[in-house]
């Protein structure tokens, strides 16, 4: 059973979540894994908690929202 973790910005829509764990899902299914075998787990990071390009995230995309 495949475990995928996902990361992402804190204030991450429940919608976006929802897009995301189904996109991820039928990745799995298109290779002939059950979806119901397929666990898909978001982390929410603050961006102050997350760095890019020896930046943080909270500084480098100050306004950029999460979807």
């Amino acid at each position: 059973m495949p475990v995928v973790h996902v990361y992402v910005w804190s204030g991450t829509s429940k919608e976006a979540k929802r897009r995301i764990v189904s996109g991820i899902t039928k990745v799995f299914e298109e290779l002939g894994i059950p979806p119901q075998a397929v666990e898909v787990l978001v982390f929410e990071v603050p961006k102050e908690n997350w760095g890019v390009g020896g930046e943080l995230a909270s500084e480098r995309f100050k306004d950029v929202n999460p979807p």
